[in-house]
């Protein structure tokens, strides 16, 4: 299939610049795969739609207020940096914003003069590695001095509001520059109706990194290659996935973080049942894909031509997802991070 395949026009208003007043009142698209059809609902109405059996899958991690700002010690000149993660060495790896691409050398102070970081070497994908030095670790400094990353198409500065609503109710392990979406939608209210229903949930972790909101470029998408990302299935996880798959209950994956990370553990696995797992991912699941463990999907509405939106038509099918994405626009659906969302059955 070629990428422009995945396009499709949307109008800018659509693109939802802050959060729903309330987490669970977003609009929610049901789209069935067996009967062709598209229904509309809100997430409050989940409880209703699942059954007492299936098993919820989310992502655990949490959000780093990763953005800082400064300047260059040199020039005076400003910068604005986002740490993305430690490599082994070390150092860390991160994208700049400047005037000028910094030379290897180029010092900055940041974060009110919190944090001083050495331009070390460049990577290939735009990125560097920096010699970071300041009082204490680094993640505690971004924790005080740090902003949200909100992706690029939130044209605003962050809001001290967002430290609480660019993250899932269940955020537990810090490492990623964005947010696992369709988690934003739940709350613990909404969780404990569904355990109460028999909807048992647990969580895998998968540190979303930045390569998430990179455009595919290339003509033919078996060509594209998505960056790899950290991500672990316990073997209690993968031990509750096999116990409901084998009482026929269906796996509901929260966000294709979530669906990255379970299929590949399934296929690092090679086999049934599911075991644990803990590693990088750089699986592209795009059409067609053979999907091992995951029967359900919630997700939010991705980006014309993303990788994101080729998993969901993997998933749903090309054509039943090219018509879903036209009705959402014509009924005015609320798009990407802080958007709706729609539950694939």
């Amino acid at each position: 299939m070629h990428t422009s395949d995945f396009d499709f026009d949307l109008p800018e208003h659509l693109i939802a610049q802050h959060p729903c007043a309330q987490r669970s009142a977003a609009r929610m698209m049901i789209v069935h795969r067996a009967r062709q059809t598209i229904e509309h609902a809100h997430v409050s109405d989940l409880p209703n739609l699942l059954d007492a059996g299936d098993f919820l899958v989310m992502n655990d991690t949490r959000v780093i207020p990763a953005r800082v700002f400064g300047h260059k010690v040199d020039s005076g000149g400003k910068v604005e940096l986002l740490f993305l993660e430690r490599n082994s060495a070390g150092e860390w790896q991160a994208l700049i914003k400047a005037s000028r691409a910094p030379r290897v050398g180029t010092t900055f102070v940041l974060a009110e003069d919190r944090i001083r970081a050495t331009v070390k070497g460049r990577n290939d994908d735009g990125s560097v590695q920096l010699d970071v030095e300041c009082d204490g670790p680094l993640e505690s400094v971004l924790a005080v001095r740090g902003h949200i990353p909100l992706p690029p198409y939130i044209h605003r500065a962050d809001e001290p509001s967002d430290r609480e609503r660019y993250q899932t109710v269940y955020a537990r392990d810090p490492g990623a520059v964005a947010a696992p979406t369709a988690g934003l939608h739940f709350t613990p209210e909404l969780l404990e109706v569904l355990n109460q229903n028999g909807v048992n949930h647990a969580c895998v972790t998968l540190h979303v990194g930045w390569g998430t909101f990179r455009p595919v470029k290339v003509d033919e998408i078996n060509e594209h290659q998505v960056e790899s990302e950290r991500c672990e299935v316990t073997e209690a996880v993968a031990h509750a996935v096999n116990q409901a798959r084998s009482a026929s209950g269906r796996v509901v994956a929260v966000g294709t973080t979530t669906v990255r990370t379970l299929e590949t553990a399934a296929l690092v696995g090679a086999a049934q049942p599911l075991t644990a797992f803990s590693g990088r991912s750089e699986l592209f699941i795009h059409p067609p894909f053979d999907f091992r463990v995951v029967d359900a999907l919630l997700t939010n509405f991705h980006l014309p031509c993303s990788s994101l939106l080729m998993l969901v038509s993997a998933f749903s099918g090309h054509a039943l997802m090219k018509e879903a994405y036209e009705i959402a626009v014509a009924e005015d659906y609320r798009f990407y991070s802080y958007g709706d969302c729609m539950l694939i059955l």
